[in-house]
């Protein structure tokens, strides 16, 4: 089993930034992909950023292109998620997640990922 514990959720203006911390317990990251999702009231769940943990690949939804940064701490079993130049309609619940035989094909896909965490709240105001 692995628990996953998101943390850096908060309220920032429009245009700043947060980082946000996925960090696992129970087990260490082997070859599995870490991803980040959100989801905003009313809406589905929708990806955000991959890292492949084992060779470090890294995957971004077109709309964060330039502005989110996912990097991994080895040492320290945690992902991160930089957010820069925060947008209103980016407000909603992140989570991060494992799935523990990531394919490129299904690393956008929730229902690909075998573990979560409970999530942390962004909300950026206008």
């Amino acid at each position: 089993q692995m628990q996953l514990v998101e943390s850096g959720g908060g309220l920032v203006q429009a245009g700043g930034s947060l980082r946000l911390a996925c960090a696992a317990s129970g087990r260490t990251f082997g070859i599995d992909g870490v991803g980040w999702f959100r989801q905003a009231p009313g809406k589905e769940r929708e990806f955000v950023a991959a890292i492949s943990w084992g060779g470090g690949a890294t995957y971004y939804t077109d709309s964060v292109k330039g502005r989110f940064t996912i990097s991994r701490d080895n040492a320290k079993n945690t992902v991160y998620l930089q957010m820069n130049s925060l947008k209103p309609e980016e407000t909603a619940v992140y989570y991060c997640a494992v799935d523990k035989s990531p394919t490129i094909r299904g690393i956008r896909t929730p229902r690909e990922y075998d573990y979560w965490g409970q999530g942390t709240q962004v909300t950026v105001s206008s």
